[in-house]
């Protein structure tokens, strides 16, 4: 039976809007990719960018206080745990700055080592120094080893277990009730290379996205 010229008039409308709506979506997808694509790509320059900008910081200090701090590279010996009862330190260079007290900014290079002597982490890596890291909310018995010390000064620290990681430790390196040693060096405050505010707001939505 013939199909009435109406009827088939509505079918071509019907097709030709579901062939417009695919082809609508199949354009979005393609947009869709593209902003995504040049999104990916604008965040991957910002990485970059700021990276480079971290790591020229790093190296200009590496450059300035390496030929120093390296000298104290080979310092960690095996020391007897029950000997360390309270804080102690030793200076091994005076500095010549600001005295460090409570509240006092600063950044210091370190070289941290266990009983064994077996260096649990450290600052100097293949042959240069890694960001310094910021004075505060390190354990108490560092806070409490380095006040007294000058910046630009080096001080080797000795802590007791209770001011150190405690009965928790911290990694293979540092079992539970281990006593510790450093050496430190403080030098002026690093001022922190801040992300821009869209690569902040990135890693943000990312972060809120794995939640």
């Amino acid at each position: 039976m013939a199909t009435p010229r109406s009827q088939r008039i509505g079918i071509w409308i019907i097709a030709i809007v579901l062939a417009i709506g695919t082809v609508g979506s199949f354009l979005a997808m393609i947009l869709g990719s593209q902003n995504q694509a040049a999104d990916t790509a604008k965040i991957t320059k910002m990485q970059k960018e700021y990276q480079l900008e971290v790591d020229a910081q790093t190296k200009q200090l590496s450059d300035k206080y390496y030929p120093e701090f390296s000298q104290y590279a080979t310092t960690p010996a095996a020391f007897t745990a029950s000997d360390i009862k309270t804080v102690t330190t030793t200076d091994l260079k005076i500095g010549d700055g600001a005295e460090i007290k409570s509240g006092t900014a600063y950044s210091a290079y370190y070289i941290g080592w266990n009983p064994k002597g077996v260096i649990f982490d450290q600052s100097i890596s293949s042959g240069a120094l890694k960001a310094p890291i910021a004075g505060g909310s390190l354990v108490a018995g560092w806070e409490e080893g380095v006040k007294g010390m000058k910046i630009n000064g080096i001080r080797e620290i000795s802590i007791p277990s209770d001011k150190a990681y405690g009965k928790d430790g911290s990694g293979e390196n540092i079992p539970p009730n281990t006593p510790l040693k450093f050496i430190v060096m403080v030098i002026p405050a690093v001022k922190e290379i801040q992300p821009p505010a869209e690569l902040l707001q990135y890693y943000q939505s990312q972060y809120s996205g794995q939640q």
